[in-house]
């Protein structure tokens, strides 16, 4: 930015919400109670709405924390539509610029212009799918060209936010249609294809790839792809339901932008299916065990990896009763390392061991120096139910209409762990033939 306007530096995801200190120091110490915004020990509480919104806009001497914006616009959506937020925020800037003296303009532009510009920094980078729509991007330009108009040195700023916004949008637009076209080709079951062109299915995933190490790498990638596309918006939207302050309307009244949370659910079934049916395509029983042990090398290689997701996938596959009732096959399989896995998965006491190794996982990912060491590709289904049961267990509202701030702030710190995980480039090189099997070849339906 602009060297009028130093900006906070942004510290990065996870530094953001660290436990102990994640809250103490957003506050300037303010009285308990201000403006409609009410903090204990310097932790915000609760607030009205319109005090929150008030709260997010910066001022000649006030940034918001990076922590209060995530917490923030993660969830007001719970409350009002993000093109509505976004034409509020639109309204305070402007009232502030009419409102500081006449000639002061220029000093409105060199104060505020970087800190609101900063602010839609974090909005288009951090929630890019908000912009899906059309009443978003009125806004977004509109206060671009009004930062933009009074100083050229903003101008290549605002053009550079909207440059990296329309390529996030294209990108995920792109990854839809791929999704849509594989979605296409899958649809068929295995069984029809045997019938209809036997020759077609010669190919297992054994002969397409034979080393489970080099399997588990190419898991990761899909995995990590799939992740990196989830919205952290995404988590909430799930279970938006009325506001209770505005019974007549759901907050999103319009369809949801997105169903890349859909799509990732639909890959771990999918992998699952994909298991199931390598181990019962066989005729002969030792064919069928050398499939179960190969499996249950790339799910080891997965856990090493850090890539829990595939992980639990390739055990579902293998506990699903058409493959777990083949008695003499498993009889033939050396299941040693596969209870070893049974065991890290167990879901007893709220799946204990798996959440160990999660959070060995994520402490060493915190100390990485390559991004090898950095995957964290959690069971995902495992955290959709934390969050859920987490929006389920508390009020959205206070008695008195105030936003319940504690529970977001819960929230956010839970969805922001995400954000790191999805940020980590894979590592290891692509093989598209692999790949393209792993994706697209049709697998067996339960019948």
């Amino acid at each position: 930015l602009s060297p009028q306007g130093k900006m906070p530096q942004t510290p990065p995801f996870a530094a953001m919400f660290d436990s102990s200190s994640y809250n103490r120091n957003l506050y300037q110490a303010e009285e308990d109670n201000c403006g409609g915004l009410y903090y204990h020990d310097n932790n915000l509480l609760s607030g009205s709405l319109e005090a929150l919104i008030q709260h997010l806009v910066p001022n000649v001497d006030y940034y918001p924390d990076r922590t209060y914006i995530f917490t923030f616009l993660l969830s007001s959506r719970l409350f009002v539509h993000p093109y509505e937020l976004m034409a509020k925020v639109c309204h305070l800037c402007i009232e502030q610029q009419r409102l500081s003296e006449p000639g002061l303009d220029k000093n409105w532009n060199q104060k505020i212009a970087p800190k609101i510009l900063q602010l839609l920094t974090e909005w288009t980078e951090t929630f890019p799918y908000d912009f899906r729509d059309e009443r978003m991007m009125r806004n977004l330009r509109e206060l671009a060209q009004r930062i933009a108009s009074g100083d050229e040195t903003y101008w290549k700023n605002v053009q550079q936010l909207l440059q990296n916004l329309i390529r996030k949008l294209a990108a995920v637009t792109q990854y839809e249609e791929v999704l849509a076209k594989i979605d296409a080709t899958t649809s068929t079951d295995r069984l029809t294809l045997l019938k209809t062109k036997p020759q077609s299915i010669q190919r297992d995933i054994i002969t397409v790839c034979n080393d489970p190490y080099v399997l588990a790498q190419q898991l990761t990638h899909i995995e990590l792809e799939r992740l990196n596309y989830i919205g952290p918006e995404e988590f909430i939207q799930a279970f938006v339901q009325k506001d209770p302050l505005n019974n007549d309307k759901s907050c999103y009244g319009d369809q949801k932008k997105t169903r890349n949370l859909e799509a990732y659910v639909e890959w771990f079934n999918r992998l699952s299916y994909l298991v199931a049916t390598e181990i019962c395509m066989p005729v002969k029983k030792k064919h069928r065990a050398r499939v179960i042990e190969y499996f249950i090398d790339v799910a080891r290689e997965c856990f090493n990896i850090g890539n829990f997701n595939s992980l639990m996938a390739i055990i579902s596959g293998m506990n699903m009763s058409p493959v777990s009732r083949l008695k003499k096959t498993w009889a033939k399989v050396k299941t040693a390392k596969f209870d070893i896995l049974e065991h890290q998965m167990d879901p007893s006491s709220n799946f204990y061991n798996y959440r160990t190794a999660l959070r060995g996982a994520t402490q060493r990912s915190l100390t990485a120096h390559s991004n090898r060491e950095k995957i964290v590709i959690p069971f995902f289904s495992l955290l959709i139910k934390d969050i859920y049961f987490l929006n389920e267990g508390c009020a959205n509202r206070l008695p008195n209409g105030h936003v319940n701030f504690e529970k977001f702030w819960e929230l956010a710190k839970q969805v922001s762990e995400f954000m790191t995980w999805k940020q980590v480039e894979c590592p290891f090189e692509r093989d598209w033939k692999i790949l393209q099997y792993l994706l697209s070849v049709p697998v067996f339906s339960d019948d």
